[in-house]
């Protein structure tokens, strides 16, 4: 669920969807999509509360590093010459409301 709504939420600010769950070994890219000249690498992460941290913050430094692996996959494997950028989509879902926090650059292949 979270993962759609963050699809719609890129695509309703003019992001073009290239993939969604893609795979490089054991590992996943939640959405890969295309805004200007930029290639954006999207881990969404998605919580009923925020009671032990906002869900951004459940991005470690081990899945950053597996993000900047597998992006630099895609860029080879698929040709890429477009500038590279990660992004975090954090959905806070109750029973009341939905909150979408999208944190782009929210970190870097330097470490």
């Amino acid at each position: 669920m979270g993962e759609a709504l963050a699809q719609e939420h890129l695509q309703k600010n003019g992001y073009e969807i290239l993939e969604t769950n893609w795979h490089c070994g054991h590992n996943e890219v939640d959405i890969i999509a295309k805004k200007d000249d930029t290639l954006v690498f999207v881990e969404v992460k998605t919580r009923k509360t925020s009671a032990f941290g906002e869900p951004q913050l459940f991005v470690t430094k081990e899945k950053q590093r597996s993000y900047i692996f597998m992006a630099n996959n895609y860029v080879q494997r698929y040709n890429r010459n477009e500038e590279v950028r990660f992004d975090i989509i954090a959905i806070l879902m109750n029973n009341s409301q939905t909150e979408i926090t999208h944190i782009e650059g929210a970190f870097s292949t330097i470490m």
